[in-house]
């Protein structure tokens, strides 16, 4: 056997693949491997043969425990501190979220994306020295907060000398460890294993008892390592163990408790107390030790027998030994070492542990201890630690004595597991929190509580309704909240249209209505009687109101995370009645105030939603590059959204090959999720795709779809445009009348010039002889005053063909220039192709474009020139990409190659 792989029998494989990820890593390609497998199953061997192969890199590393998975930023806390002497090398706003997570200073609650992006900086910082090798143990034992940190650090690895091996054990479900690459480690070849079951078992075995060990143990190293101790040779010859329904780790764990059932009583207390302690602290477990009157010296049994070291730290032989101890002991053994253990910590220095541990020690409910809880659940919370924060709340409520205080702190540990995505844990703690305390706005927040879970759980139906009989049981308690509550409720019945259980929309919005007036009028709540009036009074009594609030919220500064809500409902506001300057304005500023408070959860849909604005304006590359940093914001996250924004450019573009799986896989998420003006926006990406296309007559049932939808949107009226192009083009006048007297009665109402540009160039193509062509002059008019240019480029497009159709070829020629150069720049292929192909058949040949550079370079590449021709510098657009600053450079020594440039600005 090649002498790499000494003491790692069988595992030939394995060390190959890590050995290449070593090398990359060391030739400046970051790597990250996520090793997954059984208790047992030799994966931290693996960990150390990867240390063993990082000769001449750094390495970091840091462990799972846990007892720890209550404590935010522990493991990355472990990862970190010998590297936080750079952290002066990061921009500032990274360095400030970094010193509140790991609580050396006090701030607002860090944006977990920024913490990530800071640990990323603060990595690349260390590795540019030399190659960088951080290792993670247990990592399904990692607190959440840090797991999430370190997995997004590992997708946003490219061009930095930085290699992340982490070892789970399975099963490993979750999003947390989605996308990483894997490496499955199974049981040992039976070869292998035999070999390794000789080397530990005296004497020799039968061939066929031998077959008998490594099938049940499924060639699992631990197990055939540490089972037969212990065994006489009858049992060893026996089978070695009955065959029972328990998991391979829970028959090793008995293995290992069975071996410390047979030490002395000493050795077996001071054994729960290192195992109870769960950073390994020496000198703590030294402290505690005394207070239970226990020598140290009572760790030599334990130490002979090779479950425990202890050095600098405190080290089981393995996890499982840790966790044997812990569960063998009696409750009453367990509250004593905890009790120990609080009373060693010193609660200046750690008053969170101190505080777990007198928890853990607690007989019964306890108000001190609860009350320390909730401090440093506080403190978790306003460092980011919004699941521990969870947690200790959680244990919080469970030693409160008093049932009033009870019902309050379950309500607050509810929405702190809401808040951390444990939807479950949160509904069990609501139905504590209904119990003891009969006060309304108590229970009024519970019912809201319950509506939000039921929202942010994406598949419940009955949200609308739930969000609904909140915000009226909120009204005479708390009319902001109350009214906040409206706007939920809102947006839930909008999203989920047809999906809904009883989306109630005229219920809902008589609700608005009626209920009370605040003192002052704020932009969110005009907002809420412009849409409430749409729905009640028509689109006339809309229009003004509407224009009120998008003239109220242009002049307001939102620049709270609270905001952003108010500031996506006013958007689409925009869009509604055809205001496309306030579209885009306040569509922009929605993006802004994302990015400013860092919300990463909230930042792709308004992404998406720029997209849109972009892509109408002609602006494709900007739409690209926007396009690619929603995917980037995806990828680094692990979060998943509809991709409208793709899925707009692709239909624009015409490009069917990659525009049909991106409008299938769209339609079959938004109907699993139950987003019915998904549904809608797919159907209308898809009939301008086959418009574009010239495939009218499959355009006209994806353009019916999307126009039938129940609500008053934007989309709805893009869809009739779509219709009526469509119908008309496909014989079926009578439909395009239908959809033309809906589109007309909104585009008079609002007045806009593109309502009255869209409106004329549709007109138009129901119209004969000279009402059409005053139409399409009309159009022409209207929309050449907005930013609208996709918008213009159709109505000379429209007008070009009509003009070629009636033989009038001279004057068709100017009117599909027009349109085919527009569209060419703006990279509506197949709209441009209609174009050339009818400015053929008018007799003008057309000259090859030059290629864009956005042809030239990928998406990111172009937005990533983009930021940089704005001045921004490598960290800047490092922060916006979430990229490290190494990386951002990296890329633009590609794109200079790529551009032909040898220095200076990108173009």
């Amino acid at each position: 056997m090649d002498e790499r792989y000494h003491g790692l029998r069988g595992r030939a494989k394995e060390c190959a693949v890590l050995d290449r990820m070593v090398a990359e890593v060391r030739s400046g390609r970051g790597r990250a491997v996520l090793i997954r497998g059984d208790a047992g199953v030799g994966k931290s061997a693996l960990l150390e043969y990867v240390v063993g192969r990082s000769t001449g890199c750094r390495v970091a590393r840091a462990a799972g425990v846990e007892s720890e998975m209550e404590f935010p930023f522990a493991a990355l806390h472990q990862l970190c501190v010998p590297m936080l002497d750079l952290r002066d090398r990061l921009p500032v706003p990274q360095r400030e979220a970094l010193a509140v997570a790991f609580g050396y200073s006090v701030g607002s609650p860090p944006d977990k994306f920024l913490v990530g992006l800071a640990v990323l900086g603060l990595l690349a910082t260390v590795s540019q020295d030399r190659p960088l090798m951080c290792v993670v143990d247990d990592a399904q034992w990692l607190d959440q907060v840090s797991a999430q940190t370190l997995t997004f650090v590992s997708r946003r690895l490219f061009a930095e000398r930085i290699g992340v091996v982490f070892s789970v054990r399975e099963p490993a479900t979750g999003s947390t460890w989605r996308g990483l690459s894997e490496l499955v480690v199974g049981g040992l070849a039976d070869e292998d294993a035999r070999a390794l079951l000789d080397s530990v078992v005296p004497g020799r075995l039968d061939e066929r008892v031998r077959d008998r060990i490594v099938a049940e143990t499924r060639g699992n190293p631990l197990a055939l390592l540490e089972l037969p101790r212990g065994l006489t040779a009858a049992e060893i010859a026996g089978g070695f163990m009955r065959p029972d329904a328990r998991p391979l780790w829970s028959r090793i764990e008995r293995s290992f408790a069975l071996r410390v059932g047979s030490l002395p009583s000493p050795t077996r207390k001071l054994l729960l107390t290192a195992a109870a302690e769960p950073v390994g602290d020496v000198t703590l477990l030294f402290r505690a030790a005394k207070l239970l009157d226990l020598a140290m010296s009572a760790v030599v049994p334990a130490e002979a027998a090779g479950l425990i070291e202890l050095g600098v730290r405190v080290r089981f032989r393995h996890p499982l030994v840790r966790s044997a101890v812990y569960r063998a002991a009696t409750p009453a053994d367990r509250r004593d070492v905890h009790r120990a253990l609080a009373e060693a910590t010193d609660p200046a220095v750690d008053p969170d542990r101190r505080a777990w541990h007198r928890a853990h020690g607690a007989a019964g409910a306890d108000e001190r201890i609860a009350a320390e809880l909730l401090s440093s659940a506080d403190r978790a919370q306003r460092r980011g630690g919004v699941a521990a924060a969870a947690e200790l709340l959680r244990h919080a409520t469970e030693l409160t004595p008093d049932p009033a205080t009870r019902a309050i702190r379950a309500l607050a540990a509810a929405q702190a597991e809401m808040q951390a995505g444990a939807f479950k844990t949160a509904l069990k703690l609501l139905r504590g929190a209904e119990e003891g305390l009969a006060d309304e706005l108590h229970l009024a927040r519970v019912s809201l509580l319950r509506a939000q879970l039921a929202f942010a759980s994406g598949h419940d139906m009955s949200a609308p309704r739930l969000l609904l009989e909140a915000a009226r049981r909120l009204e005479p308690l708390d009319g902001a909240l109350a009214r906040t509550t409206y706007r939920d409720a809102m947006a839930a019945a909008m999203l989920a249209g047809g999906f809904a259980d009883d989306a109630g929309f005229l219920e809902m919005v008589r609700a608005v209505r009626a209920a009370p007036r605040p003192t002052r009028d704020r932009p969110g709540d005009l907002l809420l009687d412009s849409r409430a009036a749409l729905l009640t009074d028509g689109y006339e009594a809309f229009v003004p109101l509407a224009k009120a609030t998008l003239s109220a919220f242009r002049m307001q500064d939102a620049s709270e995370a609270s905001e952003l809500p108010w500031l996506w409902l006013a958007a689409v506001t925009a869009a509604d009645t055809w205001d496309d300057e306030s579209w885009s304005i306040l569509t922009a500023r929605h993006v802004q105030a994302a990015r400013d408070v860092g919300a990463l959860s909230e930042l792709p849909l308004a992404l998406n939603s720029l997209v849109v604005v972009r892509l109408f304006a002609g602006e494709r590359a900007a739409a690209a590059s926007l396009v690619a940093e929603v995917k980037a914001i995806g990828e680094a996250t692990g979060r998943g959204l509809a991709p409208y924004g793709a899925l707009a450019l692709a239909a624009w573009r015409g490009d069917e090959a990659e525009a049909v799986p991106l409008i299938e896989a769209s339609m079959a998420d938004v109907v699993a999720r139950g987003e019915d003006t998904g549904v809608m926006v797919t159907h209308w990406a898809r009939s301008l795709l086959l418009n574009g296309l010239a495939r009218y007559a499959e355009a006209l049932p994806a353009a019916r779809a999307a126009a039938e939808h129940p609500l008053e949107t934007a989309v709805v009226y893009w869809a009739l445009a779509e219709l009526i192009e469509s119908a008309v083009r496909s014989g079926r006048p009578e439909l395009a009348a239908g959809a033309y007297e809906r589109l007309a009665a909104t585009t008079q109402a609002c007045g806009t010039e593109w309502a009255l540009g869209v409106r004329a160039r549709s007109g138009a193509l129901l119209a004969t002889g000279g009402a059409a062509e005053a139409l399409y002059r009309q159009a022409i008019e209207h929309l050449g005053r907005t930013q609208l240019r996709m918008e213009l480029a159709r109505a000379h497009l429209l007008y070009g063909e009509w003009l070629r159709r009636e033989n009038r070829r001279q004057e068709a020629r100017p009117q599909l220039r027009s349109a085919y150069d527009i569209l060419t720049a703006a990279g509506a292929d197949a709209f441009a192709d209609r174009a050339r192909r009818e400015l053929a058949a008018a007799g003008e040949a057309v000259a090859e474009h030059a290629a864009r550079t956005s042809d030239t370079l990928s998406a990111q590449e172009a937005h990533m020139a983009a930021l940089a021709r704005s001045g921004l510098t490598s960290a800047e657009i490092g922060a916006q990409l979430l990229l490290s600053p190494y990386t951002v450079e990296w890329h633009l020594r590609k794109i200079f190659a790529k551009l032909g440039i040898a220095g200076g600005a990108v173009p």
